[in-house]
C-alpha cells in the first residue's frame, strides 16, 4: 500500500518575500516551489498567493515570468562604466533605472581572458547577480561599446606567432597582433601607438602601429607611455609656438609699480616655472594693532594669451599643466612658462597682485588688486625658507631673514590662527619624491618633508584665492569657482559606524563640518588607526572640481573660493584673471562678451583634463616603481593595506609608495567575503580578517614596469608578528572566532563540484 504523502503548510507572503530577497537572481514559480517542498495541487494555491503579491505591488514579474523584488534590476541589463574606485573596483550604472531615487551600484567582476579591458563610458551587456538591494555583481555578457581607437604597448615578436603588442594598460588582456606590413618600422622593445585595422580576424584584434615613442629599455621613455595612454597633448601647433616667440616684456604704463617691494618666489627646490610670489609687513594703522599687510603677487598671464588665439585654444585644450619624475609637459609654451611669465628673481614680470589687510587673528579686512610690473627679490626653496626662518640662514636667504622672511611667518601664524577657528580638514597623505640618476632611472624615493614653509605658501595662496573670489562676485563678474561638495551621507554613516566598532566617534549632525573629521583624526592620531583613517575620510570626500555655480568648498570650509594663483599652470586660474581685469577695468584683454554662457561647459572640460593629469602622473610613477623594484624580485617589504576587492588586496610599501595586488587566490585557504562597509576581507570558515590600514609583509613576486604592476605574496601581518596591539572591532563588526585550535593546520578547501562527487 503507497505511504500517502504528509502535506506540507504553504509558506507565508514574509517567507516568499524573504526568500526572493535573499536570492542572487530572480526565481521563478517552480525554484519557490522547490525551496518550500510544494507538491501537486498546493502549487495551484502557491500561483494564487504569487499573484496577490504581484498585485500588491510587492514583487514584480519580469523576463520569462521570473519573480524579483519591486524596482530590482533584471537578470541581464545593459549597464554603463562610470568609474574606477580607490580600491580598484569597476563601478558602472543600469542605463534604464525606474526605480526611485540612485539606481543600484553595480561592481563590475574582472574581464575574462581575451576580453578588452572595459573603462569609464563603456556600455556592457551584462549579467547580475544582487549582492544587496543597493549592490549587484556583474560579469560581462558582451561588450556593446567601441573597440579602442588606440592602444600604447611594447611590439614584441614572438617566435612561431609573429609580431604583438603587449599593451602598457595592466586592465587590458586581449591579445593584439601586428603583421609585419604594419610594423612602421618599429623595432622589437619599442614603445608604439598602434591603431586596430578596420578588418579583423576572428581570433585576434589586428592592429598597425602609427608611431613610435621609443625604446622601452630607455628610462625616460616611461612617463611618454602615459602622456600617450591618457591622449595628453605633447606638442604644441606652430601658431602657438610662434606666437609665443613673439611676447615681449611690459613696459610701466598705467600698472602699479610693485618693483620696489621685496617679492620673494618659495618653491621646490624641483620647480620648473615660478608664478607666485609674496611679501608681508606689520600693518601700521593703529586700528589694527597686530595686524599684517600680504601682498600676493601673480604672473600676468593674461597679458600674453588673449582669449580665442592659437595659445588660448592650445591651454584650454590641455587645461592644466601634467608634472612627472622626468619632465612637465606645460599648458604653455616654455618661451611663456618658463621665461616671460615665470616670476624670475631680479626680471621685470607683470602680474595681478592682490594686497590684504589682516588682523591678528588672521581675518581679512580688506584687500586690493592691482595690475603692476614687479622684479622678485629672491628665488627661495622651501627648505632655504625655513632654514633661515629657524636660525640658519644661508645664500640667498640669509640677508632676507628679518626684513623679509620674518615679517611672512608672522603673517602666517595669524593666517592659521583663522584656519583653526573655521575648522578645515587636514589629511596627513605621505608624498615620496622620486629622484633620477643621469641615465634617467630612479636613485631614491624618499618622503617629502612638510615643513611650515609649505604651509605659509599654502595659507597665502588660499587668503588670494579667497579674495579673487569675493572681488568678482562684488564686481558681478563670471567667477570659475573651485567647489568641493559636502561628503555624502550613506558614505559617511558607513564611516561613522565602522569607527564606532573601534572605539571613535564621528559626531552626528544635521550640517557636517570638516571640523568633525579633524576631532576624529585627532583621536585617531596615537593609534594604530591612524594612517587607515586618514585613507577613509579621503575616500569619503567628493570629487573637488571647477565650476560657475558656486557651492561652497567644504575641505577648506570657505563660502566662496576660485584658483587665481597659477595661470602658467590651470586655465581656470587664467580665466579668473580675465574676469578680473574685466571688472576692475585693467584693460581690454579680459573676457569675451559672451564668456559667461560657456563657463558650464569649460567647468566641465578643465575638471576632466585635470583628472587626466592627476592619472597619467600617478600611473607613471608606478612604471617608475615597477622598474626600481623589478630588480628586488622576491626581497620582502612593509605595507599597509591601502585597497580591498573581492579579487584581492592592494597593498602600498613602506619604502618606496609602490602598491602591489596580492590575489584573493593567494591568501591563507578560506572562502572570503568582501565587506564593503568595513573595507575588509572576512573568511568565512576561519574568521581571519583583512582590513584597510593593516600593516603587512609581503614578498615581491612580479614587477612589471611597461604596464606598472607589481604582484605580491602575503608573508605575515599585523596579528601573526604581535608587532602592534589592535584593538578588535566590535558589535557587528567583531570577527568570528576560529574554529580551528592555535597551531593546527588549515585543512584545505574542496571546491564545490568535488563535494558533489563524494557525495
Amino acid at each position: 500500500m503507497k505511504k500517502p504523502t504528509k502535506k506540507v503548510p504553504l509558506p507565508t507572503k514574509q517567507q516568499i518575500l524573504e526568500f526572493v530577497r535573499e536570492s542572487p537572481t530572480p526565481v521563478g514559480k517552480r525554484e519557490i516551489a522547490r525551496a518550500f517542498h510544494i507538491r501537486g495541487d498546493d502549487r495551484v494555491a502557491l500561483k494564487a498567493l504569487l499573484k496577490e503579491l504581484s498585485k500588491d505591488g510587492e514583487l514584480e514579474r519580469g523576463r520569462g515570468r521570473r519573480i524579483n523584488n519591486p524596482g530590482a534590476l533584471p537578470e541581464v541589463t545593459v549597464v554603463q562604466i562610470t568609474e574606477t574606485d580607490p580600491d580598484g573596483e569597476i563601478l558602472a550604472r543600469p542605463v534604464q533605472w525606474r526605480g526611485e531615487g540612485a539606481p543600484p551600484k553595480v561592481l563590475m567582476a574582472p574581464e575574462a581572458r581575451g576580453q578588452r579591458a572595459i573603462g569609464p563610458g563603456d556600455r556592457v551587456l551584462a549579467r547580475l547577480s544582487r549582492i544587496n538591494d543597493r549592490t549587484y555583481e556583474g560579469r560581462i555578457v558582451r561588450i556593446l561599446g567601441p573597440a579602442p581607437k588606440r592602444i600604447v604597448g611594447v611590439y614584441e615578436v614572438i617566435p612561431g606567432i609573429g609580431g604583438r603588442l603587449r599593451p602598457a594598460d595592466r586592465r587590458v588582456k586581449q591579445e593584439f597582433r601586428i603583421a609585419s606590413a604594419n610594423i612602421g618600422g618599429a623595432q622589437p622593445g619599442d614603445v608604439v601607438l598602434a591603431e586596430p585595422l578596420e578588418r579583423q580576424s576572428a581570433s585576434a584584434m589586428e592592429m598597425r602601429v602609427v608611431e613610435r615613442v621609443g625604446p622601452f629599455g630607455s628610462p625616460r621613455t616611461i612617463s611618454l607611455i602615459s602622456i600617450h595612454e591618457h591622449d595628453i597633448p605633447d606638442r604644441f601647433p606652430q601658431a602657438a609656438l610662434d606666437l609665443a616667440a613673439a611676447a615681449r616684456p611690459v613696459s610701466p604704463g598705467d600698472r602699479t609699480d610693485l618693483r620696489d617691494l621685496p617679492l620673494v618666489t618659495i618653491d621646490g627646490d624641483d620647480a620648473r616655472d615660478f608664478d607666485d610670489a609674496v611679501w608681508a609687513a606689520a600693518d601700521t594703522d593703529p586700528q589694527n594693532k597686530g595686524g599684517h599687510r600680504l601682498v600676493v603677487a601673480i604672473a600676468d598671464v593674461a597679458h600674453y594669451v588673449t582669449s580665442g588665439d592659437a595659445l588660448d585654444r592650445e591651454a584650454l585644450k590641455r587645461g592644466n599643466s601634467a608634472y612627472f619624475p622626468d619632465r612637465v609637459v606645460p599648458m604653455l609654451p616654455e618661451a611663456l612658462s618658463n621665461e616671460l611669465c615665470s616670476l624670475k628673481p631680479q626680471q621685470e614680470r607683470a602680474c595681478l597682485a592682490v594686497e590684504m589687510i589682516i588682523d591678528r587673528d588672521g581675518n581679512k579686512r580688506s584687500h586690493r588688486f592691482m595690475r603692476g610690473l614687479m622684479r622678485s627679490a629672491a628665488r627661495l626653496t622651501y627648505d632655504q625658507a625655513q632654514r633661515a626662518h629657524d636660525g640658519a640662514p644661508d645664500e640667498p636667504a640669509g640677508p632676507l631673514r628679518d626684513t623679509v622672511i620674518a615679517p611672512l611667518y608672522a603673517a602666517y601664524e595669524a593666517l592659521m590662527t583663522a584656519r583653526q577657528a573655521r575648522g578645515t580638514l587636514d589629511l596627513d597623505l605621505p608624498e615620496r619624491r622620486v629622484y633620477l640618476n643621469s641615465e634617467g632611472r630612479i636613485d631614491r624615493i624618499i618622503p617629502r618633508a612638510r615643513l611650515d614653509s609649505h604651509r605659509l605658501i599654502e595659507e597665502f595662496m588660499i587668503a588670494a584665492n579667497v579674495a579673487a573670489a569675493e572681488a568678482l562676485e562684488a564686481k558681478r563678474q563670471p567667477c570659475m569657482y573651485r567647489v568641493h561638495d559636502a561628503p555624502d551621507r550613506a558614505k559617511i554613516e558607513a564611516l561613522r559606524e565602522f569607527v564606532g566598532s573601534l572605539g571613535l566617534s564621528l559626531a552626528r549632525g544635521q550640517v557636517l563640518k570638516p571640523a568633525s573629521f579633524a576631532r576624529l583624526l585627532e583621536q585617531a592620531a596615537k593609534t594604530p588607526y591612524a594612517a587607515m583613517l586618514n585613507d577613509l575620510v579621503l575616500r569619503s570626500q567628493s570629487q573637488a572640481a571647477y565650476s560657475p555655480e558656486n557651492i561652497g568648498h567644504f575641505g577648506l570650509a570657505l563660502r566662496r573660493y576660485c584658483h587665481f594663483t597659477s595661470p602658467i599652470r590651470r586655465y581656470a586660474d587664467l580665466l579668473v584673471h580675465r574676469a578680473l581685469i574685466d571688472g576692475f577695468r585693467f584693460g581690454t584683454d579680459g573676457l569675451p562678451p559672451d564668456a559667461a554662457g560657456e563657463f558650464q561647459q569649460i567647468g566641465e572640460k578643465i575638471s576632466a583634463t585635470e583628472r587626466r593629469a592627476a592619472t597619467a602622473e600617478r600611473d607613471a610613477m608606478d612604471r617608475y616603481i615597477a622598474a626600481f623594484l623589478s630588480e628586488r624580485i622576491n626581497d620582502i617589504f612593509v605595507g599597509r593595506i591601502s585597497g580591498v576587492t573581492r579579487f584581492g588586496l592592494f597593498v602600498t610599501l613602506d619604502e618606496s609608495g609602490g602598491s602591489g595586488l596580492i590575489p584573493i587566490s593567494t591568501l591563507p585557504t578560506d572562502f572570503y567575503e568582501h565587506d564593503e562597509n568595513r573595507h575588509a576581507l572576512v573568511g568565512r570558515r576561519w574568521g581571519r580578517i583583512f582590513s584597510l590600514g593593516s600593516v603587512v609583509a609581503v614578498r615581491l613576486v612580479e614587477a612589471t614596469p611597461v604596464t606598472g604592476g607589481m604582484v605580491l605574496e602575503l608573508i605575515e601581518t599585523e596579528e601573526d608578528s604581535g608587532a602592534a596591539e589592535v584593538k578588535k572591532p566590535t558589535g557587528r563588526f567583531a570577527a568570528r572566532a576560529p574554529i580551528r585550535p592555535p597551531g593546527s593546520k588549515r585543512p584545505k578547501l574542496r571546491h564545490k563540484s568535488h563535494r558533489k562527487r563524494r557525495r
